[in-house]
Formats: structure tokens, C-alpha cells, sequence
């Protein structure tokens, strides 16, 4: 087999490849041709940014001579690495929109901005041809969740700017599949239209969603639970962890976790793998994914947990070129996947993110590893995470909320803090508080509770 010629990929955004349909899709690519895809692409990316795009067309001239990349590994080792932080400061520099615009403002279409929990928040745009190659990539990812034209989905979310939302129920929605758009409804209420409507499909992040089961439970309202066969969740690292899918499993008892990640900044970028549940495929015909050391920003081989660096290939209008996720993960060695698929993939998901982990007493203490212990216990509905900074040397401790129908709250407890002693060699105080009195989360959950001196 050879490669395609590089005429053949010379094309405007609007001219490649389109995403398989979610009814028909073609046989998986190999390694070797989604390779030579992602070079063409990435080419294309580069000669139309160098044009016209400030924010990258410095950067490039920087990098030396990269209009023509090699490879993808020459691209990797001579193209700076891009941090959120530079992106914040363009757009402080250029508001309100920044110079990371490749076209002229008035071919943008569509404005979305990101939650800001990891910093300043950043807006970012979209012409009507990238918006399309990321409902492309939605498609990609119901496709491989098992959506089909019977499905009926809600979207369980107060929609306000945040890209994940709207892109994937307009992607829904292109596909002709019934939608409920359920913003600014109570848990109890959204609880009611799933039963009256007969969904089958809840789009929302994983610790929402097991608050509403939770909910349901408790308001014996069983059509709802009856009805749902597929749980999409994202947003959270929780729909990898095994603890948290068994808990959603008992929450709702015929439908399956099905876990997908994305960024306002890059757009969605994952599917979990049909036959390896807690494994996420990288959609790498619109992604190149590269892992690196998170304090060096050297490249990682695969089996080795780091930082995800991502370029898109696809959204030319507004691309982020390396861009540090800030998110931790960890590649399987390449090769086919049970499923057939040879796109990248993640071994349990995001396991977090990197600027999360905490040296507690010398141990490196991650979230998802306490959250997965904590589920593991059973018997708790939610819990808080309190971090003392105050002192020469972080301390944790914790708060459990009980499940309504736990009769012995301090035993429950003592085996949480039991379990994380057993687990991570440090004794962490846990505390059993009322039920009903920690958050609940629509969006991304804030467990962890900061006190600085």
C-alpha cells in the first residue's frame, strides 16, 4: 500500500474527509493510514494558520521551518507546545476574542466559552465548517455508544456557553432522533419527563447522574429508571472509574455507562471503546494526540501515564496546535483493539488532572483514586473532599453524606477511612455528616475544598 499523494489532501476545510455517518460506518482504518492521514491534515493546518492566523503564525515562524513537516514526529519535536495560560493572555491582550482566529470575525458563526474552573475563562469561535466537523465527530461517538433512530435522548443540563452541550444535541438533532433540551428543570421534574417520554438515552456528567438515580430511588419514580438504557456521561473523570459505573449501575439497572471526554478549546475528542468499558478511543482522524511528561513536556512512550497534548486537525478556524490539556492519561501499546478499532486508546479514561495531585505525608494522592475508593465502600451518596494547606504540610480530610436508608452512619465511616488508610498508607479523618447536606453538582462536580493560610 502506498501513501496518497499529497495533491490529494490539498483541499479547503470544507473539503475533507466528512466523519462516518452514525448507520453506516466504514471498516476502522489501519495505524499506518490514520497516520498518513493526520500528516496530510496537519500539513493543510499549518500552510492555512502560517496565512493568516496571528496567534499560530508566530509561533510557527519560531519553530524554524515547519510549513512541512516531515513527519509527525518531526512536527512534534520542532512545534512549541501551546498553554492555556498564553491563549488567556491573547484574548486579555485582544479581547474580546483574541488573535487565534484564522479567519476574518465575520465568517464566525458561533461563540462558546469554557467553565473557567481551571483558570479565566476563554471564548472561543466557530465557522459553520468547523461547527460541522465537530457534530462529525459527535456522530462518531453516538455511533459508537449504539444511538440509533428509535433512541429518544434528554440532555440533562442548564445550557449555558459551554460548547459539549449544544454540539452534541444539535448533532442529535441533525440526525433526525427525537431530543428533550431538560435546562432549567428540578432533578424530580427531569426525573418525570424521562418516564412520560420514554427516553432511552440521558446525556449529563456522571456524578449528576447518580443523583438523579439516587433521586428516582428515593421518589420511587421506577418508569424513569425503567426506561433508560444508555447513560452518555462526560465532563468528569468519573465514568472510567470502576467504582462509579458500578454505582451508576445500580442507580439505573438497565442501562449502560457509556463515557466520552472534550473540551470547549479542542471539542469532543473521545469514545469509549463498545467491547472495554473504561477504555477511551482518541477519534484520531480529527485528533493527533501525543502524551508527555507533565513537569518536561518531553514525549512519554505509551504505558506511561502523562500529560494529553492535542492538536485538531479539523477546526482550522479557530485550532489549538499541541495544546497542554492539563488532563492525565495513559496509552495503551498500539495495535488493534478488541473492537477492531486501531484509533489511540486510553486505558481508564482521564485519569485526572495533572495540576490535581497532591503530595499528602510523601504519598501522591490523586482524585479519581479517592473517589474510586469511596464508591468502592458503597453506602455514600456524595462526599467532600477537605484539603488544610495552612500548615508546613498538606493535610486531608473528609466528609461523607450516607445514602437515607445507611443505618449506621459512623461505621460507614470508620470503613471509608479504613479503606483509605488500606489503600494509600496515610490515615485521612472521615466524618459522617446529615443527609442532604453536601452539594449536588449539574456540572462539573467541586469535591475538593482548598484552605490556604
Amino acid at each position: 500500500m502506498t501513501p496518497p499523494r499529497e495533491s490529494a489532501w490539498d483541499s479547503t476545510e470544507r473539503d475533507l474527509p466528512a466523519a462516518p455517518s452514525p448507520t453506516a460506518s466504514p471498516p476502522p482504518p489501519a495505524a499506518q493510514e490514520i497516520r498518513w492521514l493526520q500528516l496530510a491534515k496537519l500539513r493543510e493546518l499549518i500552510r492555512r494558520v502560517a496565512d493568516s492566523n496571528p496567534f499560530y503564525s508566530a509561533r510557527l515562524g519560531a519553530a524554524g521551518d515547519p510549513l512541512e513537516p516531515a513527519s509527525l514526529e518531526d512536527f512534534s519535536a520542532r512545534f512549541p507546545l501551546t498553554r492555556k495560560h498564553a491563549l488567556i493572555q491573547d484574548q486579555l491582550k485582544h479581547p474580546p476574542y483574541g488573535t487565534n482566529l484564522t479567519h476574518a470575525l465575520a465568517e464566525y458563526t458561533r461563540c462558546h466559552q469554557t467553565s473557567g474552573s481551571t483558570g479565566e475563562p476563554l471564548r472561543w469561535l466557530d465557522t459553520p465548517e468547523s461547527w460541522r466537523c465537530l457534530l462529525g465527530n459527535w456522530r462518531v461517538i453516538f455511533d459508537a455508544a449504539g444511538v440509533t433512530p428509535e433512541d429518544r435522548l434528554l440532555f440533562a443540563f442548564s445550557f449555558g456557553p459551554f460548547l459539549g452541550f449544544w454540539s452534541a444535541m444539535e448533532a442529535a438533532m441533525q440526525a433526525g432522533w427525537f431530543v428533550f433540551a431538560a435546562g432549567s428543570m428540578t432533578t424530580e421534574a427531569r426525573l418525570r419527563v424521562i418516564g412520560e417520554h420514554n427516553i432511552t438515552v440521558v446525556c449529563c456528567t456522571p456524578t449528576y447522574a447518580l443523583h438523579m438515580g439516587e433521586t428516582a430511588l428515593a421518589r420511587k419514580l421506577d418508569r424513569a429508571r425503567e426506561s433508560v438504557r444508555l447513560l452518555v456521561v462526560a465532563g468528569e473523570p468519573g465514568g472510567s472509574i470502576p467504582a462509579t459505573r458500578d454505582r451508576l449501575s445500580q442507580c439505573w439497572p438497565r442501562a449502560r455507562v457509556f463515557d466520552h471526554y472534550g473540551m470547549t478549546e479542542v471539542g469532543p475528542v473521545t469514545y469509549e471503546c463498545p467491547v472495554a468499558p473504561g477504555t477511551m478511543h482518541v477519534i484520531e482522524s480529527a485528533y493527533l494526540a501525543e502524551i508527555v511528561d507533565a513537569q518536561t513536556g518531553a514525549p512519554l512512550p505509551h504505558g506511561q501515564p502523562g500529560e494529553l497534548v492535542l492538536t485538531t486537525l479539523d477546526r482550522v478556524g479557530s485550532p489549538v496546535i499541541r495544546y497542554r490539556t492539563g488532563d492525565l492519561v495513559q496509552a495503551r501499546s498500539r495495535g488493534p483493539c478488541a473492537c477492531g478499532r486501531h484509533d489511540l486508546a486510553l486505558e481508564g479514561g482521564i485519569l485526572g488532572r495533572c495540576d490535581d495531585m497532591v503530595v499528602v505525608r510523601g504519598v501522591n494522592v490523586y482524585p479519581s483514586a479517592v473517589e474510586e475508593i469511596v464508591r468502592r465502600c458503597g453506602g455514600v451518596a456524595e462526599y467532600r473532599v477537605n484539603l488544610d494547606c495552612r500548615g508546613a504540610l498538606p493535610e486531608l480530610s473528609l466528609e461523607i453524606e450516607p445514602l437515607p436508608q445507611c443505618r449506621h452512619p459512623l461505621k460507614l465511616a470508620r470503613d471509608v477511612q479504613q479503606a483509605l488508610q488500606t489503600a494509600l498508607a496515610l490515615r485521612i479523618p472521615v466524618r459522617a455528616v446529615e443527609p442532604g447536606s453536601l452539594p449536588r453538582f449539574e456540572m462539573k462536580s467541586r469535591r475538593w475544598i482548598r484552605t490556604y493560610a
